[in-house]
C-alpha cells in the first residue's frame, strides 16, 4: 500500500483572520436562524441579544473577506519577490569613446 503524503504549510497572513472569520459568520447565521424562526412561528417579541448577534453574519464574512485579501497580497508579493530574483542582470550600456 502506498502512503499518502500531504504538503504541510505553515499558516500564512490572513489565514487565523480567515478561520476566526468563518467561526464568526456561522455563529452570526445561527443567530439569524434563532431570529427569524420564532418570528415565522407568530412569536413577534425575540430578546435584543438575538437580533444583535445576528450582526455577527456580516462581520464574519468581512473578517474572512479581509483576511483573503491579505493572504493574496502576501502571495503577490511573494511571487514578484520570486520573479525579480529569476531576473537576468540588464547589460552595462557600452563606454562612451
Amino acid at each position: 500500500m502506498a502512503a499518502k503524503h500531504r504538503a504541510t504549510t505553515a499558516p500564512g497572513p490572513g489565514d487565523g483572520l480567515v478561520r476566526a472569520g468563518a467561526v464568526v459568520f456561522v455563529v452570526g447565521v445561527l443567530a439569524v436562524l434563532a431570529d427569524l424562526v420564532p418570528f415565522f412561528l407568530g412569536h413577534p417579541n425575540r430578546p435584543l441579544l438575538v437580533n444583535v448577534a445576528a450582526f455577527l453574519a456580516p462581520v464574519g464574512l468581512g473578517m474572512a473577506l479581509l483576511g483573503l485579501a491579505r493572504s493574496a497580497r502576501a502571495s503577490q508579493r511573494r511571487a514578484q519577490a520570486r520573479a525579480a530574483a529569476l531576473e537576468p542582470e540588464p547589460p552595462e550600456p557600452p563606454e562612451p569613446r
